[in-house]
Parts: structure tokens; C-alpha cells; sequence
């Protein structure tokens, strides 16, 4: 039996394409994790402004997913996250139990 854990994962969206390109980039990550496990709450942040400046973009989009999964999925959202036009950063965290 597959072992689900709990997971948040974290995407800094570039503001450099418009807005129809974040809230397709939002949709896409929403629609894998709601495919491949179960999701419990998206949390938009909105625009905010970065810490040091990424790729010459000082205010970028924030967005919050907390979701369950098996452990292949962190994993898979990494690797497209990576391959994915306008996502500066992400980063996805087990949460404790």
C-alpha cells in the first residue's frame, strides 16, 4: 500500500509574460497535483516584491499549494517546475505528521 504524505509547495511566478500566462502556469500545477493526488488548498499571494532581483525581475507572483500525495509527486512537480517558461523558484516541503 502507498505511503501518502503531506506536502506544501511554493512557486515564484514571473510578472514578465502578463497575467494570462501566471494564472495558466497556476492552473497547470493545480491540474497535476489534482491528478496525481489530493488537494487541500491553493493560496495566492499575489504580487510581491523579491528579495534580490532574479533574472533582472525585482516583484514577482507567489502562489501556495498544500496538498497529499504519494512521494513521486514532490518530485514530478519539481522536474516540470524546472522545465516550466516563467517560474523563477520553487520549492516543495514533507510537512511533519
Amino acid at each position: 500500500m502507498a505511503v501518502i504524505n503531506s506536502y506544501e509547495a511554493v512557486y515564484v511566478v514571473s510578472l514578465k509574460q502578463g497575467e494570462e500566462a501566471v494564472a495558466e502556469t497556476v492552473n497547470k500545477f493545480k491540474g497535476l497535483i489534482e491528478k496525481n493526488g489530493t488537494l487541500e488548498s491553493v493560496d495566492e499571494w499575489g504580487k510581491r516584491r523579491l528579495a534580490y532581483p532574479i533574472n533582472k525581475e525585482t516583484d514577482a507572483f507567489y502562489v501556495l499549494f498544500n496538498f497529499k500525495s504519494e512521494a513521486e509527486l514532490p518530485a514530478e512537480l519539481d522536474r516540470v517546475a524546472k522545465i516550466t517558461d516563467g517560474v523563477l523558484r520553487s520549492m516543495i516541503v514533507k510537512k511533519e505528521a
